[in-house]
């Protein structure tokens, strides 16, 4: 019995590290700014932020292992490609090969799959659309926009008609167009994104079988997104699988039907609905790019990776983002302001994994410096001017060609730019560099220790002198803590240590530098500025170092006035006699950083002179509990029961009348004689900027504040910590008040 039970032990041990090794992925972080990134992503995005400055790219951060991420896509069915491509993009193994997963569909090549999975091969102007935000932006999404995009379609500029299950025809005096913007808007999708999307999906054709309504026993049920359109070897298999879905959900709870809005059984629930179940399934839970669609790499969610996947075409990133630049292109939006959230993992291999539709038989493998003889040639994502521009070299660049072209008729070089640039150059405009190579690097700076925000210079010397215009490689080991460009100047950006390494393009020769980033404090804020308390009452004070990141974050407390109040080094202040003085935070670090609050201290109230009424909730001289939807001056004072003067004034201390709204930031006065004798702040969780309401404004807000844009002040940056889970609003309570806004929660004041 003992061996029976020392078995199941070991195998329940052995199931409990298995599944901890699979799920030790560390969570995402975002970093917005070319300089977040990789060095061999940022020279694609320079070039893109010189054709568009209003472009912003944000660094994903996966924190996952490139082999680890490739092992779990590439399994058997995951990931398709038609059955009429080459061999190089297929699944070549025995019993695997060509086996039809969907009709005309089979498995795709590891190599398929590393090519679409690299993000560095579609940072151009066409497919870096695969990586564009796509939630709802009032600013930029219109009519024009959307028809714009479906141009070119039976979509287009056409009023909605449809069928019902018996027939009956049925006319709407609204556009396509009209439909989609209001999903959009319903959804907080892009609507541009549901146009491109529904192209991609049914094509331009109004008689496709998902749409139609017509097939039989589907009659009167429309898919446009084909949700649910899953796999079969069934004729017409995945088109019924989706209107199934569309009929009854395949079995999903009437909570989940009515969310969806199912059944879809006219257009507008089924654009509608649909665009619901893309926001919520995928765009608001941390997948909101093409790519992040079709490769769960962001685990937003907090259910595991790799499952969560909107499409089974291994090139539909691919694909869709064309269709969604040539739209915004004909929209004429190309130089709007946009977001694109472009993903990076570990380890990833220095040369991005080429296209398999590439012949890499027509190639020889090179490692020669070469150098462009010509000015503004095209450099391109492949062996061919069909494929897209990156960047152009002028007379003279030098570059290394990693793979000679020996194609029949015209050829192509395979060439890394000394930033960085992987692409193809016409073999007519290269010129073979002389064979001298770099044998020593060394390294110096004045010193090792880096404030942050500082560029430091690093100084290179390369031996021997012939060598010396050589090409080197910069890097550095913790792109977070200090960058390093391409002529040696060091950013440094957040506390940490990092390793500068420095090599030659050429070879193998590099050297190596290690560098401390250090935060130091340049300023004190005390979370309140003026502060009432009685004879005998205790309060503990917050002093906040500023950066949140600095190094030293000590504070030394000092009254200047002990008989009036005095106060620990933990910031506690104990009121002793009525009066005024000022309580002073000085930095540890640097004396001369100091912030000061004015107290006053004033006679004791009685429990018996003030009662606050439920659901308002006093917590020292903070109050919450407020009803978001009954936070009038009115409504408030009719919960507070005292015979003292009330007065109630905005965070501009300007006096509000009954019928004002309160919000965060909003005092309420106890007064006596008119002076004050107690003096509480407002809080509403979720009203980040002090207007008492609950909208995409404090979405807005707060999400300036994580992206570091604009700083909150201390009293709304607690009002947007609606999850009250740590010390700082996070993308988690973004979500939570998104929820709220789209009252699928209400936010717990």
């Amino acid at each position: 019995m003992k061996a029976k039970y020392s078995f199941i032990i070991i195998i329940f041990l052995i199931i409990l590290s298995f599944l901890l090794i699979v799920n030790k992925v560390n969570a995402s972080d975002k970093l917005q700014g070319i300089e977040n990134f990789p060095s061999n992503y940022q020279a694609y995005l320079k070039e893109l932020a010189k054709k568009h400055p209003n472009w912003k790219f944000t660094a994903l951060y996966t924190n996952l292992d490139w082999n680890y991420a490739i092992d779990q896509e590439n399994v058997f069915g995951k990931n398709l490609v038609p059955k009429n491509y080459s061999d190089s993009w297929k699944n070549t193994t025995p019993g695997q090969y060509n086996v039809e997963v969907d009709s005309g569909w089979v498995d795709s090549s590891r190599q398929a799959v590393e090519y679409c999975m690299d993000p560095r091969n579609f940072l151009n102007e066409v497919r870096i659309f695969q990586f564009e935000g796509l939630s709802y932006d009032v600013t930029t999404n219109n009519l024009d926009g959307i028809e714009k995009i479906l141009y070119g379609t039976e979509f287009y500029s056409t009023k909605v008609s449809y069928l019902d299950s018996y027939g009956n025809i049925y006319n709407m005096n609204e556009k396509y167009s009209d439909l989609i913007l209001r999903a959009g808007q319903t959804s907080l999708v892009s609507p541009y994104h549901l146009a491109s999307r529904i192209k991609q999906e049914v094509g331009p054709f109004l008689t496709h079988s998902s749409i139609s309504g017509t097939v039989d026993g589907f009659k009167g049920l429309y898919n446009f997104y084909n949700i649910g359109a899953t796999s079969s070897s069934e004729p017409m298999g995945a088109i019924k699988n989706g209107l199934q879905y569309a009929k009854d959900g395949k079995g999903a709870s009437q909570q989940t039907k009515d969310k969806y809005l199912i059944p879809w059984n006219t257009k507008e629930r089924a654009i509608t609905g649909g665009a619901i179940f893309i926001g919520s399934s995928y765009i608001n839970v941390g997948q909101n790019t093409i790519y992040l669609q079709k490769f769960d790499v962001n685990d937003d969610r907090g259910d595991g990776l790799f499952w969560h996947q909107y499409m089974t075409n291994v090139l539909a990133p691919y694909s869709e983002s064309k269709s969604i630049y040539n739209g915004y292109k004909n929209s004429g939006i190309l130089d709007t302001a946009m977001t694109f959230i472009i993903p990076v993992y570990n380890n990833m291999p220095t040369i991005p994994t080429q296209s398999p539709g590439i012949n890499a038989n027509e190639f020889i493998q090179d490692n020669t410096k070469v150098y462009c003889n010509a000015t503004n040639v095209n450099i391109r994502t492949g062996p061919g001017t069909s494929y897209e521009t990156i960047t152009t070299v002028s007379y003279q660049n030098v570059m290394t060609r990693i793979g000679r072209g020996i194609q029949a008729g015209e050829r192509w070089d395979k060439v890394i730019l000394d930033n960085g640039i992987v692409g193809f150059i016409y073999q007519t405009y290269v010129t073979e560099l002389p064979p001298v190579q770099i044998e020593n690097i060394d390294l110096a700076i004045d010193n090792t220790t880096i404030q942050k925000g500082e560029t430091k210079q690093l100084q290179v010397s390369i031996s021997p002198q012939e060598a010396s215009s050589h090409k080197v490689l910069y890097s550095s080991s913790n792109s977070r803590v200090a960058t390093i460009d391409d002529k040696g100047v060091i950013q440094a950006l957040r506390p940490g240590t990092t390793t500068i390494t420095v090599k030659a393009q050429e070879n193998s020769v590099q050297s190596q530098i290690d560098i401390t980033v250090y935060s130091k404090v340049t300023g004190i804020k005390l979370e309140q500025e003026e502060i009432y308390l009685q004879i005998g009452e205790s309060f503990k004070i917050t002093g906040i170092i500023e950066p949140e990141d600095a190094n030293e974050k000590g504070i030394i407390y000092s009254s200047s006035n002990a008989q009036i109040v005095d106060i620990k080094q933990d910031g506690t202040i104990t009121a002793y006699q009525q009066g005024e003085t000022t309580i002073v935070a000085t930095s540890k670090e640097n004396p001369d950083i100091k912030a000061e609050c004015k107290v006053i201290v004033v006679r004791k109230i009685e429990d018996s002179e003030i009662d606050f009424e439920s659901p308002l909730k006093v917590n020292e001289l903070e109050i919450s509990g407020i009803d978001y939807k009954e936070n009038t001056v009115r409504d408030i004072k009719q919960k507070i029961i005292t015979n003292l003067e009330i007065e109630i004034v905005n965070n501009e201390n300007k006096v509000l009348q009954d019928t004002d709204i309160v919000g965060t930031g909003t005092k309420i006065r106890i007064k006596e004689n008119n002076h004050i004798l107690r003096e509480y702040t407002i809080i509403i969780y979720g009203d980040a900027n002090g207007d008492g309401k609950i909208n995409s404004v404090d979405l807005l807000v707060i999400q300036r504040h994580i992206l570091e844009i604009e700083h909150l002040k201390e009293i709304y940056k607690k009002a947007s910590n609606v999850s009250k889970r740590v010390a700082k609003p996070t993308s988690v309570d973004l979500l939570i008040i998104q929820r709220h806004i789209l009252k699928l929660h209400v936010i717990e004041q």
